[in-house]
């Protein structure tokens, strides 16, 4: 992949990497690249920016900026501040980033779990009056719902754990499934023993 980089007068080198790649991954997750990169400039900046400044900064639209901007207040990134003396609005992130990424694991979840139950769950209220559709159908419906609603269960039980205990399980990565017994050599084990 070839990087591109347009150089601005307003953002030192590292600042500017950092709203590109965050923009880029941003397109991945589905989020727009303008969100993503005002999110990260927000993110990266030691002060509240006004739109102004931000369309200055990243080149954009001011319409966009506060389209962008509207998205991000929805997702609770950012906050409006004010400055005294200035009719400006504005905008600051969330620094804590164990916060930031509760805020939008909380989102993801309302946005994209939570309809997929509901979804499920009318597919298999249907499904027990309907005749046509066999039992193994029903099973399926059932067998999908209780994992999502599993997923989502372990999803929120995550999210409110304190951040200390969250932060703690971070770092052990692979020790918490070694200590529930399993490694990727086991894993691969049992894959080949039941095939």
């Amino acid at each position: 992949m070839t990087e591109i980089t347009v150089k601005t007068d307003t953002l030192p080198p590292a600042v500017e990497r950092f709203v590109v790649a965050w923009g880029e991954m941003g397109a991945v997750w589905g989020v727009n690249r303008s969100v993503s990169q005002i999110h990260a400039l927000l993110y990266i900046s030691d002060r509240a920016l006004s739109a102004e400044e931000i369309a200055e900064r990243l080149k954009l639209a001011r319409s966009n900026v506060s389209t962008s901007l509207r998205e991000l207040m929805s997702w609770s990134l950012i906050r409006r501040v004010s400055a005294l003396g200035d009719r400006r609005d504005f905008y600051e992130a969330e620094a804590d980033v164990f916060e930031m990424v509760r805020r939008i694991a909380a989102n993801r979840k309302a946005r994209e779990i939570d309809p997929a139950i509901a979804a499920l769950r009318q597919c298999l209220a249907a499904a027990e009056g309907d005749a046509q559709v066999s039992n193994q159908v029903r099973q399926r419906f059932k067998t999908m719902l209780d994992f999502t609603e599993g997923v989502a269960r372990s999803f929120d039980e995550v999210l409110h754990l304190p951040t200390p205990v969250l932060s703690k399980l971070i770092k052990m990565g692979g020790a918490v499934a070694r200590l529930a017994g399993f490694s990727a050599g086991r894993r691969a084990k049992r894959s080949d023993a039941d095939d």
